[in-house]
């Protein structure tokens, strides 16, 4: 994810004083997250995998984003996800973002297609980019939430449509080069399998497992697309993760507004519906801090059922 950086000081002032706050009785220990009773075995395995050392921070044109992209293509086909018209992999060659300054970069993103069975000429493009920032200064960022998550949650997705059709035809992107400035979702949207006008939405996941510094799973698009909010508003919590709306408004400056965090902007800037699915910050963000190990798999797989529960009731609310 590309948003600006949180003052993490502060956040650690406010926690330091929420500590000291004086209490008359001993604080209740918190309930240990329970997740729903499913198989998440190859949830936590795409995770693990995709936030590995050996994938190097998955930095786009470099053989980790390679190894990263290997690993998702033989998802999809494990799946038995289709590729989508101009085929599984859409290759480009643009310039992006380094701290020494503009460089080219070969991407590539990868492209799955599930028809719909009720609104089959309609699509619902879920898209989560596959990319991170690589190695620095010989430390790997694994980037497992940011966003092997995002990666793996829509992997988890995939299944359950094949498992039980959508009501819409469904394209699953995995973008790459978003932190070197949206570059697949740029391309993707510049030349699309299927017209822009026929995409009812896009649902973005970016950072979907530690909900845990907030308890929410936060929802940005609303105030741009107001109906869909209702939608959302009636899926229960899972486990302690909740969904929360906002990061969207005028009001919502700076690092909180998240409008153009990540690669939904490019569908935004192309006038396509958008949501996007993210936790909020926490201080494994864009660190070589942020590893499989810091994540609760309870939490993360909670989280995933929400991001679920999301899109199924999106798809059996949108173009009735």
């Amino acid at each position: 994810m590309i948003r600006l950086r949180l003052a993490l000081s502060a956040v650690s002032v406010l926690a330091l004083a929420a500590c000291q706050t004086p209490s008359t009785e001993p604080a209740a220990p918190a309930p240990a997250e329970v997740a729903p009773a499913r198989d998440y075995a190859q949830l936590m395995t795409d995770l693990r995998t995709l936030s590995a050392d050996d994938m190097e921070g998955r930095d786009t044109g470099a053989a980790g984003g390679e190894r990263a992209r290997n690993h998702i293509v033989s998802r999809m086909e494990a799946l038995g996800v289709a590729p989508a018209s101009f085929g599984r992999l859409q290759r480009f060659e643009t310039t992006g973002r380094t701290r020494s300054g503009p460089k080219t970069f070969n991407g590539v993103n990868v492209v799955g297609l599930i028809p719909g069975t009720r609104a089959p000429d309609r699509y619902i493009v879920v898209t989560a980019h596959y990319d991170h920032v690589g190695v620095s200064d010989g430390q790997i960022y694994n980037g497992a939430d940011d966003n092997a998550s995002g990666v793996s949650t829509m992997l988890e997705l995939a299944a359950r449509l094949k498992a039980e059709a959508p009501e819409h035809s469904v394209l699953i992107v995995a973008l790459d080069g978003e932190e070197r400035g949206l570059l697949g979702a740029r391309e993707f949207v510049k030349a699309p399998p299927v017209p822009l006008t026929s995409m009812a939405l896009n649902l973005n996941f970016d950072m979907t497992a530690r909900a845990e510094t907030d308890n929410h799973l936060w929802v940005t698009g609303t105030y741009q697309h107001p109906t869909l909010r209702p939608i959302l508003e009636a899926l229960p919590a899972q486990g302690s993760i909740s969904l929360a709306f906002g990061k969207d408004t005028p009001a919502d400056t700076g690092e909180n507004n998240w409008v153009t965090a990540s690669d939904h902007a490019a569908f935004h800037e192309a006038q396509v519906p958008f949501l996007y699915l993210g936790v909020d910050y926490h201080p494994d963000y864009h660190r070589p801090s942020d590893d499989f190990e810091k994540i609760t798999p309870a939490v993360f797989q909670n989280s995933t059922e929400l991001a679920i529960a999301a899109f199924r009731a999106l798809d059996r609310s949108l173009d009735r």
